[in-house]
């Protein structure tokens, strides 16, 4: 192998974001990773690219808009690379709300998103009825009142990671199983890298929380471009071939990360009650990963704390995928350029 610039441990999204993201100005990278692309938590099936509620507004959730109004173009640009494709639509997001204070509450936020969402995405309250998606798509609300937000979008997390393994190939970048890193090195490695940096710092920096999730396909119904649904902590997720992703359960305790259980089962059942479409949709795939969560709760971006000439991009947990294309830009400024705009709180110190 020819010598390289930069070497990235961990095909993830993230890992692989940050590549592409030096491949393109030029450095000759080479990712590592024994298991190869999208083979943990970013090879799932949901793949809700879903905002913060725009209130209380903070370095976090403007890093999140940022990402979010970059997807569209940057998931193109990676499907014309790469020549797959990832899924990726803004289609938005129905929410369902309880009763009268949860309307006001929305009705606030609404004010917020036109404020803070720069006038390119809109949440807003509408009635049940008044969306056009129709009766059997739009999920039952109490108050017969929805939160419709146009920033919310899809992608096909296992598609959308191997398209930017495939964009990163296009651009002269490397993916090997095995090998010595060379050059400055970018950690992606999730949940193990959590743990590692846990056992150096002699405490914990985070932790992997285990997640399951299904694919669903409605019998006769086609929620191909259905906006996605957001219940009572349930995302369902329609993707371009028609199917709907559901998920996912958050486990902090479990002994098998890649085994599905009762825990999917309940899921599942809640999923067919969420709209009439999805009352006997037919389960066609299921799934289980562990997903890295710094101790923060916010990504884990920056220098490494322990290594010399190191770097770290953990911490995704569920938002990985939406912040993966400004990830990759502020790491590729950090390391190749030494100019740091990572927010504050986004830094490996303040996990530890």
């Amino acid at each position: 192998m020819a010598s390289v610039d930069l070497t990235v441990m961990g095909a993830g999204a993230w890992g692989l974001a940050v590549a592409v993201a030096c491949a393109r100005r030029g450095a000759h990278v080479r990712v590592i990773d024994p298991a190869g692309p999208a083979a943990g938590a970013s090879g799932g099936i949901v793949g809700a690219l879903a905002p913060h509620v725009p209130e209380q507004w903070n370095d976090k959730k403007a890093f999140q808009l940022e990402a979010l109004l970059m997807a569209e173009a940057y998931w193109a640009d990676i499907a014309r690379l790469s020549g797959a494709d990832p899924g990726y639509a803004r289609t938005g997001r129905l929410q369902p709300l309880a009763d009268a204070a949860a309307v006001a509450r929305a009705e606030e936020r609404a004010r917020g998103a036109a404020d803070l969402w720069q006038g390119r995405a809109e949440w807003r309250v509408i009635a049940a009825h008044e969306g056009g998606w129709g009766g059997d798509w739009a999920p039952a609300s109490p108050s017969g009142m929805l939160v419709h937000d146009t920033l919310t979008a899809r992608l096909h997390p296992r598609r959308a990671t191997l398209a930017l393994a495939g964009a990163f190939e296009t651009l002269g970048g490397e993916i090997a199983r095995e090998g010595l890193p060379e050059g400055p090195v970018v950690w992606a490695t999730g949940v193990a890298g959590l743990e590692e940096i846990s056992a150096l710092a002699g405490k914990t920096a985070g932790t992997g929380v285990k997640g399951q999730a299904a694919l669903l396909r409605a019998r006769g119904f086609d929620a191909a471009d259905m906006p996605q649904l957001f219940v009572d902590g349930l995302h369902a997720v329609p993707h371009a071939d028609g199917t709907v992703g559901i998920g996912s359960t958050s486990e902090r305790d479990y002994d098998d990360g890649a085994a599905t259980d009762a825990q999917l089962d309940e899921l599942i059942a809640r999923a067919h009650g969420i709209c009439p479409a999805l009352a006997e949709a037919e389960v066609v795939a299921r799934w289980a990963g562990v997903r890295p969560r710094a101790r923060s709760r916010a990504p884990m971006l920056g220098s490494h704390p322990f290594r010399d000439n190191a770097f770290i991009a953990n911490g995704g947990f569920k938002i990985g995928f939406g912040l993966a294309p400004l990830v990759g830009e502020v790491m590729a400024d950090l390391v190749l350029e030494g100019r740091d705009r990572i927010p504050e709180g986004f830094r490996p110190e303040a996990s530890l």
